[in-house]
């Protein structure tokens, strides 16, 4: 195991937290305060035109997120009394950690498929300001809503994950 000065790795355990308070955190918001406020507020073309400005924001914070999440778990993970070795998962603490990394790497996909599917198929759509293209941006909200959501309920099992690992 590593040795790691406590000052370190307390600045690792706090960037770890920051990350996923902001990555989980806008998700949250966005599905619980936003979309809905959206939704009785504006038509359609202005909920979406207000998702996609944003998206545009939040994706670089939210990815930025991640990295900082993948670089200071590793650092974690490998300073742990804890830790065996790759995919080792005769604890209970190593199968939650397995866990949440695996939810995890699903946010990431699903994050993904926002970033890079979803959010530009909306801003082409919104960019031709066609009345037609209604029903085809209806579509895309109600899966730009259940990825977020999907997200949320990925994000809480890791939180348990998390849970479980540190009372083990």
């Amino acid at each position: 195991m590593p040795t790691i000065p406590i000052w370190a790795l307390t600045l690792t355990y706090w960037l770890h937290m920051l990350a996923v308070v902001v990555w989980i955190g806008s998700l949250t918001a966005i599905s619980i305060l936003v979309l809905p406020a959206s939704h009785r507020t504006l038509n359609l073309v202005q909920q979406l035109s207000l998702i996609s400005a944003l998206q545009k924001r939040l994706e670089p914070i939210a990815w930025f997120s991640i990295g900082m999440l993948a670089f200071t778990g590793l650092i974690q993970m490998s300073t742990s009394e804890h830790y065996d070795g790759f995919l080792n998962i005769r604890t209970t603490w190593s199968l939650a950690i397995l866990s949440k990394h695996i939810l995890g790497g699903l946010m990431i996909v699903v994050s993904a498929i926002q970033t890079w599917e979803v959010i530009p198929a909306m801003q082409r759509i919104l960019i031709k300001k066609e009345k037609a293209e209604e029903a085809e941006l209806a579509k895309l909200q109600k899966r730009e809503i259940r990825l977020i959501n999907i997200n949320i309920f990925l994000s809480l099992l890791a939180l348990g994950a998390t849970a479980i690992a540190r009372v083990s």
